[in-house]
């Protein structure tokens, strides 16, 4: 009976956890819907910047510019965008695991690393090794925003114009559906604008206004929006895992209940028998 009873209470814990799990993938996929339907908006505006910059490398040389300036590298810096929460699978592993293979394959040391932050779990990983965090900022359930992309922009943009870090990287989840998130290593700065194929003609341009004047404008607009995007990508990543994540938890709860049923109903078999032999045992020993 002992046994009966505790594989109940294990019947019932698994009932408990398949229905959380369950509402967890339906309130994912609500914040997956809207977060997809941001990013989806948010390319192609994205695209037409890398196209004026394509033509603008078409041009030849450019102005000076601060986020223009190649410098030899010496510190780096990178944007790593994770999440606040877990339950993910291994979304923020992977992220985390990029931005390590990233730093060994530059051969850098903790002093050499400025790290920003968007999200808990990337923070706590890395500060509890000893690396600078130069900017932490949590990542909003509802997704992040322009403000959040602004503060972390802003702060990229001062480090690397006063010589704090010398080259600054992007490492976010590329939204690709919900099932599938591809980390993705971008270089953010210095801004380096495509150059044109060869044999393509050079454009001779006429600035209104002034070259200088233009760049000055559309650099850290351009910096802003690549951070907004690869956040907008980040949000999406992470509902997409989480939604993942919770159903397949959902799916071994269900196969953990009925194998646990199985059991337990070969257990309640096996009692009855024995209680019926007992019982037949019994009345053949009153007959003799």
């Amino acid at each position: 009976m002992k046994t009966l009873r505790a594989m109940r209470a294990r019947i019932r814990a698994a009932k408990n956890i398949q229905q959380i799990t369950r509402a967890m993938k339906l309130v994912s996929a609500a914040r997956l819907r809207r977060a997809q339907d941001r990013v989806l908006a948010a390319r192609p505006y994205a695209q037409r910047m890398h196209e004026v910059l394509q033509e603008l490398g078409r041009a030849g040389e450019l102005p000076e510019h601060p986020l223009l300036q190649q410098r030899e590298a010496r510190t780096y810096g990178f944007v790593l965008a994770t999440s606040d929460r877990g339950l993910c699978g291994a979304y923020n592993m992977n992220l985390i695991r990029t931005l390590q293979n990233t730093m060994r394959n530059f051969n850098l040391t903790p002093e050499q690393v400025r790290l920003f932050c968007v999200g808990r779990r990337g923070y706590q990983f890395f500060s509890k090794r000893g690396y600078p965090i130069a900017l932490y900022r949590s990542m909003p359930t509802s997704g992040a925003g322009l403000e959040d992309a602004r503060a972390v922009a802003n702060a990229v943009e001062q480090a690397f114009v006063s010589g704090e870090v010398d080259r600054v990287y992007l490492i976010y989840a590329q939204f690709i559906n919900p099932v599938t998130q591809r980390p993705t290593v971008l270089p953010l700065l210095p801004i380096e604008p495509p150059a044109g194929a060869d044999g393509e003609p050079k454009y001779d341009f006429i600035f209104e206004p002034s070259a200088e004047e233009l760049l000055q404008r559309l650099l850290p607009r351009y910096l802003l929006t690549e951070v907004l995007q690869a956040l907008l990508e980040a949000s999406a990543s992470e509902h997409g895992a989480r939604m993942t994540a919770m159903s397949m938890a959902s799916d071994n709860a269900g196969k953990m209940i009925q194998e646990l049923t199985l059991i337990m109903n070969r257990i309640r078999q096996a009692t009855i028998t024995k209680e019926i032999a007992e019982v037949v045992g019994g009345a053949e020993a009153l007959k003799g």
